[in-house]
């Protein structure tokens, strides 16, 4: 089972990746954490990949989209895989689209998380990271023992400056700008389920379930 998560940040992706991958034993595949593994590996690839990377610039699609379908050949991807965070744009869907047709793969749904401006700034502004050791927390979700202070190593915790509320609000109006395309094109492929990026974690893991059953994708 293949498939694509979209949304805007904060809409709890990652959560649900999590819960997917524990309940299917799924790949999940974060563009930005595949794309630097890819680079230490010093495969072809990779090399190609680090050249843009080390010039400052986007990696190119279609470097993207082999980095993909490279990784979604591999034996530990063999019960599916999710994909978070690529495509961005309907051109990327476009190529991958190609390039799992001819790898023989093809992707079984594409889960867009529709969340409100309200929950997203609510959930991503309440985030709080160790400055030592990176661990997240969340204010009201996820709150640390001691307020301010890591449970792990007892340093300081603080905010992004891209969860700042005024941050937060426009990193979402970007993503509806240059999404807009790439959602209709997966509704026009038939593949695209919406669901209510909104509804607590829990509730909403059991509402994918549902759909996936229903589909008769598990």
């Amino acid at each position: 089972m293949n498939m694509v998560l979209l949304g805007p940040p904060g809409a709890g992706k990652g959560t649900q990746a999590g819960f997917l991958t524990t309940a299917y034993d799924l790949l999940h595949v974060s563009t930005g954490d595949m794309l630097r593994e890819t680079v230490k590996e010093d495969s072809k690839t990779g090399r190609e990949i680090a050249e843009y990377m080390n010039r400052g610039e986007l990696v190119a699609d279609s470097i993207v989209t082999r980095a993909v379908i490279e990784r979604m050949s591999r034996p530990d991807a063999g019960a599916g895989v999710i994909l978070d965070g690529y495509p961005r744009t309907r051109t990327q869907a476009e190529s991958l689209d190609r390039s799992l047709k001819e790898s023989g793969k093809s992707l079984d749904v594409v889960f867009y998380f529709k969340t409100s401006e309200d929950v997203a700034i609510r959930r991503l502004s309440g985030r709080r990271v160790c400055e030592n050791c990176g661990r997240n927390y969340h204010v009201v979700n996820m709150p640390p023992s001691k307020d301010g202070v890591c449970d792990i190593c007892g340093e300081k915790l603080f905010q992004r400056e891209d969860d700042r509320p005024e941050t937060v609000k426009n990193r979402l109006f970007v993503y509806g700008e240059s999404t807009e395309d790439l959602i209709e094109y997966y509704r026009a492929s038939g593949l695209l389920r919406e669901v209510n990026g909104d509804t607590p974690a829990e509730e909403l893991f059991e509402e994918i379930k549902a759909l996936l059953l229903k589909e008769s994708l598990i």
